[in-house]
């Protein structure tokens, strides 16, 4: 054993938020719940942390990207975003 922890699933989704932000808090939550149900790593990013980041979508927090790719923004639809998760990867 390594020390290190267990690698969790792949990270294919990433949201983009910033702080203070209530679209972002639902986002969270529907990101959150589908990633679990679909066995699927997802990461959260300030868009504020970053000036490129903040450069391209600061108007349309909360971003979802999908492998890497824009797939929402400002809300997040449960259903493309299952659909989008069931395609195979996309690098």
């Amino acid at each position: 054993m390594t020390g290190q922890e267990p690698a969790g699933p792949p990270v294919r989704v990433t949201l983009v938020t910033r702080v203070d932000c209530h679209l972002c808090t639902t986002a969270r939550e529907v990101v959150a719940r589908v990633c679990a149900d679909e066995g699927v790593g997802w990461e959260e990013r300030d868009v504020d942390a970053d000036p490129a980041w903040r450069a391209r979508w600061s108007e349309e927090v909360p971003v979802t990207l999908v492998d890497g790719r824009q797939h929402d923004f400002w809300r997040v639809d449960e259903t493309r975003l299952r659909a989008a998760l069931a395609a195979p990867p996309r690098r």
